[in-house]
């Protein structure tokens, strides 16, 4: 157990807490260690992932505490390897070594099975050739499969036994009781067999049994680890080193000692260390990590970098404003983890069929071997028949052997397995697939709405426009020019600080205008600017400005005309004048994001239809909404009513998303069916989604449809090949038709094609 941890009850605050289980086998094995934890006083919510081998929890801390949580799993026949918090950074480092340790323990465990039991095989191939001329050495052959079969069972799989037995014991059982049952009980006829009993001798299809079983958990655990590759390949993103300030002198120093505030040098080639501002130099960065866009980023001093992207072109000074657990890279972590320890609704009706499984496998196992006692004519009838086109079918074993064989049959054949990783394999590689692109999967059960969504609702600014006002007209009057129109207003307005000012002095500044000096600057709320410069009064506002200060209550009928056309396109127009003469017009907007309009319209061809929900007027809403091809607006929505709004909408239409980045839209984005968070909005707008955008671009909400979509097929696909295998297995198993040997063989690919198929998942087309 992890040195590191802490006792849960040192605050009063609800916590999550992942735990590692160590000793599950199969789904049962969760499905049993979830019950165990869901009984403890004080947890809410309990998920135990069989792909992950971890149980994910929200509790009270006043109510339960680390050893409570340790004491249930271990009472349910489990082990604890660490329990990590979600406010306690971890590197997942470890986590991926065990991994590895893991996928390596079992290929060793699965080569030296094959040492015994390669042996064991051709020495049955030797006597099915020599048996009819050879009858003295049988009883050499019956003892030699039961010595070589002993250290496959008892040495090799011993854990599986072991497993099976600590099951029992607590009174559940997984599918370590189906295999030991089978292995056991055919090596038992070896014994009988030696003794004089009149059955065949089954020892060496005992080593069998197991060797495969043991190579189809190794085959299974490398798969699983390649479903779970998202998480180590974030990791291994991040810089290991940083070169830092220090009293002017450059040094190099550990990521981790890297503190708030430190000045980093990143050189072209290197990896930013961690996120922060840049204070010096410009280069293009590539955030393809971060975004999935593969082009790079301009950043100047003042821009916003994120730790792990790679610095392009040139020298910069970064001054580090988040650090470990706090970083982007770190946030994108923890999401995955927490979208890979959710489950899928259709998950629960899996669950329901895995937690009676195993004892009606042990049941059905049962009733075979007594039917084929009570009706052995029958049975032997069928296997008479089959044995035309089957094989390995025998009809001339004896009543006790068959029935024997069509037992062990059963029990190795029957697979929760499968039914357990259809799932959450699918959702790790889905999840991993999203967080590649720049879709952060928070709550696993989005992935199976989404795709059912009609309706998505979009708020309008920073959402489906950038955010940030760009000036977009300049009309001069008769005999001047824009550049001089841009540079009175921006002289004027550099004294304010409100956006629209700060907009326009941008400009200025972008097309390398110089300002006049400013005097007397004053604000008139609502109305505008004024100042003087180079002694003439400039005045920059609405006409209600020109009426207040020189008594004008109408505009040149050019002016009017270009006023009324640049607000019907939903731009705040702003009249430039000098000493009451009107010298020219500019037109700011807050402009719509580079592919608003594709989105938009690749979400209608889908059938999804397309709500604006806003808090600004109705004309300029309705303006955006005509540009972007919105279906429907609903503007002049107070923060507070769009919780309404949302509601109304689900009434009406059904399932709806909501896609929002402000901290006004954190409501709505909860009360939606499927929040969708843009990450480059506010933080509580993120907390509250189901899903994060994290480049702010909405065709990105296209590819998480996409993506929603293309891993759920999975998951169905998973789940009908889990139940049609076992549907299908079982039954020809009680008829004789299986042998043991084709029946293990059957169940370990069941297991291992699920897990293949959920990462066939990373070849869809999602964009």
């Amino acid at each position: 157990m992890s040195e590191n941890i802490v006792n849960i009850k040192n605050d009063n605050i609800s916590k999550k807490v992942v735990v590692s289980v160590s000793g599950m086998h199969c789904a049962s094995c969760a499905i049993n260690v979830e019950k165990a934890i869901k009984k403890l006083n004080g947890v809410t919510s309990a998920v135990v992932n069989i792909a992950t081998e971890k149980a994910y929890l929200d509790l009270n801390p006043n109510l339960v505490t680390e050893q409570d949580i340790i004491s249930a799993i271990e009472d349910a026949g489990y082990g604890v390897s660490d329990i990590n918090y979600a406010d306690h950074e971890t590197s997942g480092a470890e986590d991926i070594d065990k991994e590895e340790q893991k996928i390596k323990k079992a290929k060793r465990r699965a080569i030296l099975v094959w040492v015994f039991t390669v042996p064991i095989m051709l020495w049955m191939i030797l006597m099915m050739i020599i048996s009819g001329v050879v009858h003295n050495m049988m009883l050499i052959y019956d003892i030699g499969m039961i010595a070589l079969a002993s250290p496959v069972l008892f040495w090799l799989g011993l854990p599986t036994i072991r497993s099976a037995i600590k099951s029992v014991w607590h009174r559940s059982a997984n599918m370590d009781v189906l295999i030991t049952l089978g292995t056991t009980s055919s090596f038992a006829t070896g014994l009988a067999m030696v003794l004089g009993a009149p059955i065949a001798n089954y020892a060496g299809i005992s080593a069998m049994i197991m060797a495969f079983h043991l190579t189809g958990r190794y085959v299974e655990t490398k798969a699983k680890g390649r479903a779970s590759q998202a998480i180590k390949r974030l990791l291994e993103l991040g810089a290991k080193t940083a070169h830092i300030l220090i009293d002017g002198e450059e040094k190099e120093i550990p990521i981790e000692k890297v503190n708030v505030g430190d000045i980093m040098i990143v050189r072209p080639g290197e990896k930013i260390p961690t996120d922060g501002e840049v204070i010096d130099g410009e280069s293009s960065v590539d955030e393809s990590m971060a975004t999935g866009e593969s082009m790079p980023v301009q950043k100047n001093i003042g821009d916003k970098v994120i730790g792990a992207t790679l610095n392009q072109s040139g020298l910069l000074k970064v001054r580090a404003l988040k650090i470990g657990k706090d970083t982007f890279l770190s946030q994108v972590i923890k999401m995955v983890e927490e979208s890979q320890g959710s489950k899928v609704p259709i998950q629960e009706f899996a669950d329901k069929v895995t937690a009676y499984f195993v004892p009606s496998v042990l049941i059905i196992a049962v009733l075979t071997f007594i039917i084929w006692i009570i009706f052995p004519d029958q049975m032997k009838a069928i296997t008479a028949w089959a044995s035309e086109f089957i094989p390995w079918v025998n009809p001339n074993l004896g009543i006790l052997t068959s029935a024997i064989f069509a037992t062990v049959a059963v029990l190795v054949i029957a697979c929760p397995c499968a039914l357990g990783l259809a799932t959450p394999t699918a959702l790790m590689v889905g999840s991993g697939m999203g967080a590649e692109r720049g879709i952060l999967i928070r709550d696993g059960s989005a992935i199976q709405t989404l795709k059912d969504v009609r309706t998505i609702v979009f708020d309008k600014t920073g959402t489906i426009t950038k955010g940030k006002p760009e000036v977009t007209d300049i009309i001069p009057s008769e005999g001047l020019d824009s550049d001089y129109i841009l540079r009175l207003c921006a002289s004027v307005e550099s004294g304010s600080e409100h956006p629209l000012g700060q907009a326009i002095v941008r400009k200025a500044l972008e097309k390398g205008l110089s300002l006049f000096p400013l005097k007397d600057f004053q604000a008139i709320p609502g109305k505008g600017v004024m100042g003087l410069l180079e002694g003439k009064i400039i005045t920059v506002g609405s006409p209600k400005l020109l009426e207040e200060i020189y008594n004008k209550t109408s505009l040149p009928q050019w002016a009017e005309k270009e006023f009324f056309r640049l607000e019907s396109e939903a731009k705040t127009v702003m009249i430039v004048a000098k000493n009451g003469n009107i010298e020219g017009i500019v037109a700011v907007a807050d402009s719509l994001k580079e592919d608003s309009i594709q989105a938009i319209r690749e979400l209608e061809n889908m059938g999804i239809r397309t709500i604006m929900l806003t808090g600004d007027n109705r004309r300029t809403a309705d303006a955006i909404a005509k540009k972007v091809g919105i279906s429907d607006v609903m503007a002049e929505v107070l923060p507070d009513g769009k919780v309404n709004a949302i509601k109304e909408i689900q009434a009406k239409f059904g399932l709806v998303a909501m896609v929002g980045d402000g901290i006004n839209d954190a409501p709505a984005l909860t009360q939606a069916d499927v929040g969708i968070a843009i990450g480059t909005g506010m933080d509580i707008a993120i907390e509250a989604s189901d899903i994060t955008i994290v480049n702010g671009n909405l065709s990105v909400v296209v590819k998480a449809i996409r993506l929603s979509k293309a891993t759920f097929r999975k998951i169905k696909q998973n789940l009908y090949w889990a139940y049609g295998y076992n549907i299908l297995a079982i039954p020809l198993a009680i008829l004789g038709l299986l042998h043991p040997i084709v029946a293990e063989i059957a169940m370990a690919s069941s297991s291992v094609s699920v897990v293949t198929n959920a990462n066939l998942l990373k070849k869809a087309k999602i964009g």
